[in-house]
């Protein structure tokens, strides 16, 4: 498989730096970061953070903005696909139970089990952004919310918009604007069977007519950026049906007030939130 270049940008911080310099990171521009993870262990008072970018980040800028020694380094051509595959164990959430291929026909009983390649894009189920939103999403089913359809805001690998057809068996448009992305959703549809309820579409933002069509919808999920939330914001609030429920992901527990404000602002109220590490997942209503 033929891969687009990578980097990552990597500095180590105190418990204490892990939000400042995460969002420090997140609004860096030219280029903005794909993905910004954190990676903690129960026995280190460090963390590592770390930044995925599609094309070079200068490193010296980003140590003059974080204030600390950045580590930038062009990441292997290398079959992503495989590596997916290989040492990552399933991901339980809830009764959901997020596989890769080397653990087919493993799933526990009563499961609901998705088979999921990440190849280049971002969503196997282990960030606790994503998996926080497969919690949310099984709360929400038990709530007795019955959407109509759904958007997956920036599909990553489809997980989320597979996870909503598999508990209430409903179109989902997904979109990414990641043409790779929507690659590696449409391969994992066809390994999930879910193609007959879901449209892959390559779209920044509502930037699609499909979209449009497709909405008002009744269930929105956004597992992105705190930047990107805030800038969707009115473009969010203007495809959401009447009383339906936008789930936000990918913001850190210190920019919880700052994305509310945006959606309090415009009608929604928070309904429940969950946290996981330093990260956080809302649940709003309109």
């Amino acid at each position: 498989m033929t891969n687009p270049p990578l980097w990552k940008a990597s500095v180590r911080a105190g418990h204490e730096d892990i939000d400042h310099l995460s969002t420090l990171f997140e609004l860096t521009p030219s280029p903005a970061p794909q993905s910004v993870i954190v990676l903690t262990h129960p026995h280190e008072d460090d963390a590592v953070i770390e930044a995925y970018y599609d094309e070079a980040p200068d490193g010296d800028a980003l140590t003059a903005i974080l204030g600390r020694p950045v580590q930038v380094e062009a990441l292997p051509d290398q079959d992503w696909v495989k590596l997916s595959q290989e040492g990552l164990p399933p991901v339980r959430a809830g009764r959901f139970f997020v596989y890769g291929a080397h653990d087919k026909g493993r799933a526990p009983v009563n499961s609901v089990a998705l088979g999921i390649d990440a190849g280049v894009a971002f969503g196997t189920g282990h960030h606790e952004t994503t998996s926080g939103c497969l919690t949310a999403l099984e709360w929400l089913k038990r709530t007795r919310f019955q959407p109509s359809n759904a958007l997956d805001l920036g599909c990553g690998t489809g997980v989320l918009a597979l996870a909503a057809t598999r508990l209430w068996r409903i179109p989902v448009m997904a979109s990414d604007i990641d043409p790779q992305a929507i690659t590696v959703t449409a391969e994992n549809l066809r390994r999930n069977g879910g193609q007959m309820h879901i449209r892959p579409v390559v779209a920044e933002g509502f930037a699609h007519r499909a979209i449009a069509e497709g909405g008002p919808y009744s269930l929105v999920i956004a597992n992105i950026l705190a930047g990107p939330l805030t800038q969707l914001a009115p473009d969010i609030r203007r495809h959401t049906a009447p009383g339906g429920r936008v789930l936000l992901s990918g913001l850190l527990r210190s920019q919880e007030l700052l994305v509310l404000s945006f959606y309090r602002a415009l009608g929604f109220g928070l309904e429940r939130r969950w946290r996981f590490g330093p990260w956080s997942v809302l649940l709003l209503r309109l």
